[in-house]
């Protein structure tokens, strides 16, 4: 049984703590106090729903906890999930978060082995090892669907270490060990290929939406049945029928942030494709706030800010973005969000009540169609075309 610290309670902290907290012991660390208070009275801060079912176990070892040094003294390993996050004018991941980590807990503990599951730049752990001088910094990409963190620990597509040694085995074994699923594939890298991995499989998942986005602009803008066309283009089994809902634009916790990044990281390579990814974002909501306009609506209702069902994350949600541009051309806006507790959302009025807020939308628009919008799906726009996420 290892002892295990997490420092950073968001999707990936907490999904990483509670999956581990089956066969190891786990003490787990964020500097938001209130979310610790909720997590030690077992309410899950996060909308995710095996997390709520595993915070109603009492047969998990885990303790949430205010003390840092008490944290960094308790792990064998210390892994560190704290937010990183795209800086526009640096051109570059701020990631003063995990140094921050870093360098309080080896002042502390100069032995101390860290696991960064946070999403770093290509090449970060290799500098952070000369850095800091150690050897004891390992990357460990996460591949999570938000929403569905806690899951897709449960039953990983594969479990990837950047360290090629008996210790990357060890912790690779760890994981496999408390994962549901137990012929997963398991790949032990560098730490910079383990990084390219992280960074070049978002992309990959934002080309996939940004390609049937501009199949779906094509149909729309030719009047072609959008489903017709991806329905057969899918039956190529080089491709297949997943992946494949068109959407206002890829957005969430990861993928906006892990383009640009990876852009940002071919600085002085050749390239077209990544700079064309992180672009067709822009240009397909900008065809998205037009095919809106062009039904003259007077007020246009914003049903959910989330990015899809069953989520609280309004962290760069596409539906943002087009919103952002109907309010710059002078059309009301007005918002629908359940989660939502204030008044306003960046200067358009929130809407508690659905009745009202169905009828006083002359459009409304949603990125995925739920079913309380059927009774007036005459005014819903949505390119939800498969209805699922």
């Amino acid at each position: 049984m290892k002892r295990i610290s997490i420092f950073g309670l968001g999707y990936v902290g907490l999904a990483n703590g509670l999956l581990l907290s089956q066969n190891e012991k786990v003490k787990a660390y964020d500097i938001v106090s209130e979310k610790i208070d909720m997590l030690q009275k077992r309410q899950s801060p996060l909308e995710d729903n095996e997390i709520h079912e595993f915070m109603e176990r009492s047969d998990l070892n885990v303790k949430f906890t205010k003390e840092f040094e008490e944290t960094v003294f308790f792990g064998d390993y210390l892994i560190i999930a704290t937010p990183t996050d795209y800086d526009e004018k640096k051109n570059y991941f701020n990631t003063s978060t995990v140094e921050d980590v870093i360098e309080k807990a080896l002042a502390i503990r100069p032995d101390a082995t860290f696991i960064i599951k946070s999403t770093v730049p290509v090449g970060y752990t290799e500098e952070l090892k000369e850095k800091y001088g150690t050897e004891n910094i390992i990357f460990s990409p996460e591949f999570l669907r938000e929403g569905r963190a806690l899951y897709d620990n449960l039953h990983p597509s594969r479990i990837i270490v950047g360290e090629c040694s008996e210790r990357g085995q060890e912790i690779a074994n760890m994981f496999l060990e408390n994962a549901h699923d137990k012929d997963v594939p398991v790949l032990l890298t560098h730490s910079t290929e383990a990084e390219a991995i992280k960074l070049f499989s978002n992309t990959y998942l934002a080309l996939r939406v940004a390609y049937f986005n501009e199949l779906d602009t094509y149909a729309e803008s030719r009047g072609l049945n959008t489903k017709q066309i991806i329905e057969g283009v899918g039956l190529d089994p080089r491709i297949g029928t997943h992946y494949n809902n068109p959407s206002f634009g890829y957005g969430g916790y990861c993928l906006p942030k892990d383009t640009k990044q990876l852009r940002a990281n071919y600085e002085d390579v050749p390239s077209n494709i990544i700079s064309a990814i992180v672009e067709a974002n822009t240009t397909r909501k900008d065809f998205i706030a037009e095919q809106i306009l062009a039904k003259n609506p007077k007020v246009v209702g914003i049903y959910r800010l989330t990015m899809k069902s069953n989520s609280d994350n309004f962290r760069y949600s596409s539906i943002q973005g087009v919103m952002k541009r109907l309010k710059a051309k002078g059309i009301e806006v007005v918002v629908f969000e359940p989660t939502l507790d204030e008044d306003e959302f960046y200067h358009s009025k929130v809407i508690k009540n659905f009745d009202e807020f169905k009828k006083m939308s002359d459009v409304i628009v949603s990125n995925r169609f739920e079913p309380e919008l059927q009774e007036v799906e005459e005014k819903v726009y949505t390119r939800d075309i498969f209805r699922r996420d």
